[in-house]
Formats: structure tokens, C-alpha cells, sequence
């Protein structure tokens, strides 16, 4: 492989350069320099004795006075022009990017401006640079330079140096007439399509841009920002990989440079100066798994230039544009996942939320069809709600809360004041006010008694079971943020007065703090009341949430039932004591978005500081006079509450995740469901590797991988299991590493499964990338799903054997799909058809041959067929159906009655109490009409 040799780049200023930046010092020395001289010599200092004078306003104005007052004004213009000529100054030699700007100064800034821009070309030197090829069959070395366009000379050549890498970033414009630049529009400039904005977004996000400010929403961008882009991008500037926002932004203030209208070909120019995951992108070429590229012929380029959509090709269109869908949608949940992700405790909260809905859809489910997919941002939401949820934190703090109430009760003791807690991986911290020293067990006090904490692994010991009757004795503690080692709450109830919530984001605050007060599990009856927003939540949680348009159409019924209340006893004694289980008064919280006005303020001032202990919280929007506790949350997010001095990430929703939220759980509210997909596909007849979804996850063939990476490849094989049509690699990485990850790291752990996965009985890879650049598994690589539906397929043409093809189609069900898979991964079934598709297929195959078993008078083989189907679909209620008249068959009323009750222990255990549904009710009353007496005792 040639060496490529460093040349010096040819100066660029000429004589007329060289004579302006001399004329220019020499004016700056006498402007800065010489006008100061002149004046002390010839005019004396800026304050001469006639403005000293004590009579100066009520004398009159002579000749002396004006000259005194006007060699004042030329000190103050040359004063100000030092100012400006220092600012200058300071921003090309720090290159800090666009200069400060000097009050009242906007011609002489100008003329410091040109005049020390001039100065300083005498002083630049000159750069050296790697001449730029393109890249050859030979993979090129993995050294990068400072890109230009300057075309380098043989002659010049140098001695060869270190150079660094480089990147490609695009510089936002100004504005045209009242036309901003969006991200959507510089991604449909550089990167072919306005949906990829968000890999824009997320190489930003948060960057210091040269201004000083830094990119939080992907709508709001400004002139003059610094954006990285992608390393397909195209119509970009090529630049030093180290070299800071402010000094890219000087050297190339404007757009990129463009020859005869069209972008310039960076294969040209920039090919070899990228890493190597880019090379093939701006080049035009590169490698493919240590594979030349051959040339780009016209289809190739043609694709290229375009978007970099290297699986779009002649026959395979529906196809490609599912996995280009795939790809932006994975690209758009990346916001999503910022703010629902974090939100660990109500992610937890509105899953479970989310299943309660989700077997209600089951109880309507028709067969041949499945229940209703969320679709595009609401299924981003539900993939952003899987990876954050803590459910076993969420658990903790629930039990852990009760566990506290009853051990409290038990002796007898008032409950301290809880105004805060913090939940870790490491514990579950309550902070306290006034200290108390003595905590139960297994709860221990620190700090004087102003902490009780609970260890996790103590917490993870507590029985649930136990303890779900106990009465939930904090039920106003939500979520105020993140502090970076845990979650951070605040108690509602513990202000004894009015929340104020001011800032930008106060809206995206409050939907947070309903959300999570709507759906946590560690509060009982509740009701929260939002004013003037979020009308809409009433369709997560119907029997918590409700709205009012106005405070002056709220605050007469607080008034009533704070009246009719009185001041009582102290609420949170009786809470723990087990008097929170009775409807009379349930724990109230209001939250305004709505500012009250002056009469309005007082009066929720008033109701909030009734009672020595009010089982309610109000929170309202913006700045109330008689707030208790002042809440801020500032535009980067941060909130901020005085009386406790926290400080934290604070806990949003904004309005596209609370939409998103909204269409999630109102597309489980749908009951018509939908078809199923299907996709026929060969079956190959002998498989040199079977993955088996149906059950715990297992890939049968290869040896076993070290058990620290084995996780995430099993994961990658799955997915292109499940997915034959092949998958890019950018829609791979997004699939597997959410929250994103580097190329290298992409590239290499895929290497890992090719090499893993080996090659079947032709010699063939495993794991191949195909000429549109897509991974595909290899021809004798398949699934257990994909025999069962096959045999299912089967069945419905052959009659003469359709109860054996079914019977084995089922045998190949070990369990629930994917069993046992890791906490946080897989959350791509969220947005995929596989879950939603098994799910239904497989209780409708158990169904079909369980009504083939009845009308065979079997009833031994017709429950074999329902049990197999519950081994998998366990929550469709359908099946529950078919096994309680496959058992009645069988004539075993102990069978029948055992089948009875676990299906009411099963009820009974699901959060939220949902039950069973009617039809299931009325099918046990019709065959066992005693069940209901003999489970009235346990409940």
C-alpha cells in the first residue's frame, strides 16, 4: 500500500494581504496608542477642572466648558474602541467563535473587527495535511488527517507527522426572511431524509455549542451552532476530530462549498481521512467485512447519494421500506427514551397499568386475531417504558412503606414526618424531620435519627403477600427527579400548605407528577384532580384521575369537604392504623397548570394548611405568595425546591411523550384487535443452528459462548431470526443498544457472532451481509417459530392429520416466549409483531385442537392441548375457558375445582385487581355453582 505523504499547504495571503494587515497595526497602534498620548498632551486627562467644578450646573456654559465636554465624548469613543479592539482580540486568539458583543457599539465593533482580522493574518501560519486519495481493494490504514480541499503540490512535500481524526460537522445558517433551519431539514439535506434528525439529536445532544448554550430539544436550534453529523452525511464540512465548535465555526462561517449546484463529492476529498465505519460512506467505497467494494456503478451511486440505503433493491421494496421505517423509528424513540426511560418508578407504574389494559383486550380477543399493536410513537414509548421500568424498586418502596406503617401500628408509635426518600440500587432512604432515633426493624436509623433506611437486600426479602393488605402510609410521595445515584422523591402531604411549581417546564413537571401519582402501587384510594391539563389521563387510570376546566370550579367543593372534615384526628396515625382501607376520607392531591389568581391563591393557601395532618397535596403552576415549599424547574431541566435544598434532574414529560403515553394505552384500549401477520417462508429440512423462541431462549448448534457476552449475542441472533428479511447493521445497533453505541463496537460484537455461529454444511456463513449491505442468517439457521407456523399452516389444508400436525406444533412450546430473558433486554418486542403474533397463534392452535379433543369425547387430550397452550399464553382467558370445560369433560369435580381456583388465585394476584372477565364467571357458575362459596373465606 502506498504511503501517503504530508505537503505543506501553499500559503494563501498574497502582497495586497500582507500590506492590509501592516496598514492595520499600524492604524491599531495609533488608535489605541497614540490617541491617549495626543489627548494628555494636547487636551490634558478626560476630566478637566472645569467639569470639577461644584457650580458646573448652575454656571454658565462657556467656551472652555464645551471643549472640556468634548475632548470627554473623544476619551469615552476611544475607551469604547480599546473595549471592542480587546474583545476582538481575545476571540481570535482563544477562537472562541462569534466575538461577545459591546454595547453601543455596533460600527466601531465593525471597524476593531476588520482592523485586528487583518493583524492577525500576519501571524497565521501555514498547516499540513495528508493528500487525499481514494480508498483501493487494500483496506486503508486507520490514520486520519485534518481534512482540506486545498489541492496539495509534489514539491512541497514534508517530513510525515501525526495527524488526527476526522469528522463531519455542518454549520446551522442564518436565517432567510423569517425561513429557520430545522434538524429535519438538515438531515433531508445531508442525510438524504428528514426522519433521520434524531442520530443528528443524539450526536449533539447536550455539546457545548460556540454561543455558550447547548442543544436540549431537538426543535430549537440557533444560528451559528456547530452540529456533528453522521458519517454518511453528505453537503458537510470535513474537520480535525479535536478542533473546537468555535474555531470550526470561524474557519467555515458559511455553507459547504458546492461545485456547479451539486454538493461537492467527498470521495473526492475526505474518503480516507474518516474511520473506518466511514470511509465507505463518504468515499463512495470501503470494506465490507474485510471484503473490497467494487466500484460505484450508477445504481450504486444513485442509492448512495441519497440516504445510504444499502437494502434497497429491485424486488424487495414493501420490505425495504419496513426496514427503513425500522430504522427512523428506532432513531425517533431515542428522544422518547431521554425522558420515559428515566422515569424508572412511573414506567414501573404505567406498565402495570398497560397489562391490566392488555388482559382486558385478551377477554375480547377473537380467534384468528390478535390484540391491537401500538404503532410508531406510542410504540417507542412502550419500548422506552420496558428498558427504564424498576419494578423491583418499585416493589421495594411499596412494601417496604407498608412493612413500616404496620411495624409502627404494632407499637403503638405516631409516624414521623417523611418529606423525602431516595431510592437506590444500594437502599431505600426515608429522611426525616424531626429526627426520630428509633426505627423497626429491618429499617435502622442514621444520622441522629434523620435517615431510616432500608437495605435492598433486605427489602428484596419482604413477603408481598404478607403485607398486600397492609395500608399504604405515604401515599403522596412522587418523584421529583434523578441526582445521578438514585431517585429522588418528595411527600406531598409533608409541605402542610401550598406547592408552587414555577418555571419554563412546569406543564411537563405536573404531567409527570400525575402520571406517577395516577399508577404507582404505593397508594390506595387516591384521587388526583388536575386542573387545566391532562383531561386525557383520565384513560390511563379512570379510577384515580379526573379533571376540572377551572380552580373557580374546584375550590367550593374542597371548601365543602374540608368543612364537612373538620380538623379531625391526625390522618397519617390513622392511616397506619388500618383506617386508610375505609373509602370516608382517601387522599386528595390537585394539580394546577393553571396560575390562581390573588383570591384563588389564598383559598388554596387555606385548605392546604387545615388539619395538623391533611391526606392531600396541592401543587400549582407559578408563583403563589402563600406558597409553603417553592418548586423551580429550569429550562436544562434541572429542579430546584428551597425549603429542602435538593437540586436534581428533574422528572418531565413533555408533550410528545405524554401524547405518545396517551395513544399507547388508548390503543390498548381497543377491543376490535387486528389480523395476524403472515409472512410464509421455506422451512429448511436439516438446520446447522435452531434458535427456540417458544420458551427459554436457546440456540441450538454452535458451542457455548463465554457467559459475558453470550447475552447480547443470543439477543442479535434472535432478532435475526425473527426477522429473515435481513436487518442493517444501524437498524441492528439501534435494536440492540437503545440508548446507542460506538460502530466499532456494532461491528465488532456482530465479527464475534459470525465467528461464533460458524458455517452450515455447504461451507456457507451463518451470518452473512448480503450485496445491499442487510445481515441475514443463512440458509440452514431456523426458528421454532417458524416450524410452528408452518405446521400450522399445514393444518388448515390437511384435514386428515390436522389434530398431529397441531399436536406437535405445540409440543414445540416450553414455556412463555423468550423465558428468563435479562431485565432491560428485548424491549424491541414493544415495537415488533413477534409478541403480539406467538401470543395469539399459539392460543389459537391450542383452542383448535382442543375443540377437535372435545368433539372426540377426550377429554385427557383436550386439557394436554389447553395446558400446552397456557404454558405460553397464560393471561389469554379464552384458553382458562377451554380448560375449564375440557376438565368438566373428564367428570373430575376435584380436578375442576383445583382448575377453578387457580384461575381465581391468578385473578386475584394481578395488579390492580382486574379480575376475570364476565363470560369466565358465568362459564364456572354454570359448571361449578359452588365455587363462589367456598372462596368467599379468603376474600
Amino acid at each position: 500500500m502506498p504511503t501517503r505523504q504530508p505537503t505543506r499547504i501553499r500559503p494563501r495571503r498574497t502582497a495586497g494581504d500582507l500590506a492590509a494587515g501592516l496598514g492595520a497595526l499600524v492604524v491599531l497602534v495609533a488608535l489605541v496608542g497614540g490617541v491617549p498620548y495626543a489627548l494628555l498632551r494636547l487636551a490634558g486627562p478626560p476630566l478637566s477642572p472645569e467639569l470639577l467644578h461644584l457650580n458646573l450646573l448652575t454656571s454658565q456654559v462657556g467656551t472652555s466648558m464645551i471643549v472640556a465636554i468634548l475632548v470627554l465624548l473623544v476619551w469615552l469613543a476611544w475607551l469604547q474602541l480599546t473595549v471592542c479592539v480587546i474583545v476582538e482580540i481575545y476571540a481570535g486568539l482563544r477562537r472562541v467563535g462569534m466575538p461577545a458583543r459591546v454595547p453601543f457599539s455596533g460600527g466601531t465593533q465593525m471597524l476593531a473587527n476588520r482592523l485586528v482580522s487583518a493583524v492577525l493574518l500576519l501571524f497565521t501560519v501555514s498547516a499540513v495535511v495528508v493528500p487525499i486519495v481514494r480508498p483501493t481493494a487494500t483496506p486503508a490504514a486507520p490514520a486520519t488527517a485534518a481534512a482540506s480541499v486545498t489541492t496539495p503540490e509534489p514539491e512541497e512535500r514534508a517530513p510525515l507527522v501525526h495527524v488526527e481524526k476526522a469528522r463531519k460537522v455542518y454549520v446551522v445558517q442564518p436565517p432567510h426572511g423569517r425561513h429557520h433551519e430545522s434538524l429535519w431539514e438538515i438531515a433531508e439535506k445531508c442525510l438524504g431524509d428528514g426522519r433521520r434528525y434524531p442520530e443528528i439529536y443524539r450526536l449533539n445532544q447536550h455539546k457545548e455549542q460556540p454561543d455558550g448554550s447547548r442543544l436540549h430539544m431537538a426543535d430549537l436550534i440557533r444560528p451559528g451552532w456547530v452540529l456533528d453529523m453522521p458519517d454518511d452525511a453528505r453537503n458537510v464540512h470535513i474537520v480535525p476530530a479535536s478542533q473546537p465548535r468555535g474555531e470550526t465555526l470561524e474557519d467555515h462561517p458559511g455553507k459547504p462549498a458546492e461545485l456547479d449546484g451539486h454538493t461537492q463529492d467527498i470521495s473526492a476529498k475526505g474518503g480516507s481521512d474518516l474511520p473506518g465505519e466511514a470511509r465507505e460512506e463518504a468515499g463512495g467505497g470501503g470494506e465490507n467485512r474485510g471484503e473490497a467494494r467494487r466500484p460505484a456503478d450508477s445504481r450504486e451511486e444513485s442509492a448512495d447519494s441519497g440516504r445510504r440505503e444499502p437494502y434497497r433493491t429491485k424486488d424487495q421494496g414493501q420490505e425495504q421500506s419496513q426496514d427503513q421505517g425500522r430504522d427512523q423509528g428506532q432513531q425517533q424513540g431515542l428522544e422518547l427514551l431521554d425522558y420515559l426511560a428515566g422515569a424508572s418508578l412511573a414506567a414501573a407504574g404505567l406498565l402495570a397499568a398497560l397489562g391490566r389494559r392488555r388482559r382486558q383486550q385478551l377477554w375480547h380477543r377473537a380467534f384468528g386475531r390478535r390484540i391491537a399493536r401500538p404503532k410508531d410513537d406510542a410504540a417507542k414509548a412502550e419500548v422506552a417504558l420496558r428498558l427504564g421500568a424498576d419494578a423491583p424498586g418499585s416493589r421495594m418502596l411499596d412494601i417496604g412503606l407498608r412493612l413500616l406503617g404496620r411495624s409502627l401500628a404494632a407499637q403503638k408509635r405516631i409516624p414521623p414526618t417523611i418529606y423525602a426518600a431516595h431510592l437506590s440500587a444500594q437502599s431505600l432512604d426515608l429522611w426525616i424531620h424531626p429526627p426520630v432515633a428509633e426505627a423497626p426493624a429491618p429499617w435502622s436509623a442514621h444520622d441522629g435519627g434523620q435517615v431510616w433506611k432500608l437495605p435492598a437486600h433486605e427489602g428484596r426479602m419482604l413477603d408481598e403477600r404478607a403485607l398486600s393488605e397492609a395500608p399504604a402510609p405515604y401515599p403522596g410521595l412522587v418523584s421529583l427527579g434523578s441526582n445521578g445515584e438514585g431517585r429522588v422523591l418528595v411527600d406531598l402531604e409533608a409541605a402542610h400548605g401550598l406547592i408552587s411549581l414555577d418555571g419554563p417546564r412546569s406543564t411537563e413537571a405536573l404531567a409527570a407528577l400525575a402520571v406517577e401519582l395516577a399508577t404507582n402501587r404505593w397508594s390506595d384510594l387516591m384521587t388526583v384532580t388536575l386542573v387545566g391539563f391532562g383531561e386525557e389521563l383520565t384513560v390511563i387510570a379512570p379510577d384515580r384521575v379526573r379533571h376540572v376546566a377551572t380552580l373557580a370550579e374546584l375550590l367550593p367543593e374542597l371548601e365543602a369537604r374540608a368543612a364537612e372534615r373538620g380538623q379531625g384526628g391526625d390522618v397519617l396515625t390513622g392511616r397506619i392504623q388500618g383506617r386508610a382501607a375505609e373509602p370516608i376520607w382517601p387522599p386528595h392531591y390537585v394539580l394546577s397548570a393553571l396560575v390562581p389568581n390573588e383570591e384563588e391563591g389564598h383559598r388554596l393557601a387555606v385548605l392546604a394548611r387545615k388539619g395538623v395532618r391533611t391526606a392531600a397535596g396541592y401543587v400549582v403552576a407559578g408563583k403563589v405568595p402563600h406558597a409553603t415549599w417553592n418548586w423551580e424547574v429550569t429550562e436544562d431541566g434541572r429542579a430546584k425546591v428551597d425549603a429542602l435544598g435538593f437540586e436534581v434532574d428533574a422528572q418531565l414529560l413533555p408533550r410528545r411523550h405524554y401524547r405518545a403515553l396517551i395513544d399507547l394505552f388508548e390503543t390498548a384500549g381497543r377491543l376490535d384487535g387486528e389480523p395476524m401477520s403472515d409472512r410464509p417462508e421455506p422451512v429448511p429440512a436439516n438446520a446447522s443452528v435452531e434458535v427456540r423462541v417458544l420458551g427459554p431462549v436457546e440456540i441450538a448448534g454452535p458451542s457455548p459462548m463465554e457467559e459475558g457476552r453470550a447475552t447480547l449475542a443470543v439477543e442479535l441472533v434472535v432478532y435475526l431470526a425473527t426477522h429473515p428479511g435481513g436487518v442493517h447493521p444501524v437498524v441492528l445497533g439501534g435494536v440492540l443498544w437503545p440508548r446507542g453505541v460506538q460502530a466499532a463496537v456494532r461491528d465488532a460484537t456482530i465479527a464475534r457472532v459470525v465467528d461464533w455461529l460458524g458455517t452450515d454444511g455447504a461451507g456457507r456463513p451463518n451470518l452473512y451481509a448480503d450485496e445491499a449491505g442487510r445481515f441475514r442468517l443463512g440458509p440452514e439457521v431456523r426458528t421454532d417459530w417458524m416450524v410452528f407456523r408452518d405446521l400450522v399452516r399445514r393444518s388448515h389444508t390437511d384435514s386428515g392429520v390436522r389434530a398431529v400436525l397441531l399436536e406437535r406444533a405445540l409440543n414445540l412450546v416450553r414455556g412463555p416466549l423468550l423465558n428468563g430473558r435479562p431485565r432491560g433486554r428485548y424491549a424491541w418486542l414493544a415495537d415488533d409483531d413477534l409478541e403480539y403474533d406467538v401470543t395469539a397463534a399459539v392460543a389459537d392452535a391450542a383452542h383448535r385442537l382442543c375443540d377437535i379433543r372435545i368433539e372426540e369425547g377426550d377429554g385427557g387430550r383436550a386439557v394436554a392441548a389447553v395446558r400446552a397452550g397456557l404454558l405460553l399464553a397464560a393471561d389469554d382467558e379464552g384458553l382458562w375457558r377451554d380448560l375449564l370445560r375440557a376438565t368438566h369433560l373428564t367428570g373430575d369435580q376435584a380436578r375442576l375445582r383445583t382448575v377453578v381456583e387457580a384461575l381465581s388465585r391468578r385473578a386475584a394476584a394481578q395488579p390492580g385487581g382486574s379480575g376475570m372477565a364476565p363470560e369466565t364467571e358465568a362459564l364456572i357458575d354454570e359448571l361449578l355453582p359452588s365455587w363462589r362459596m367456598r372462596s368467599a373465606p379468603s376474600a
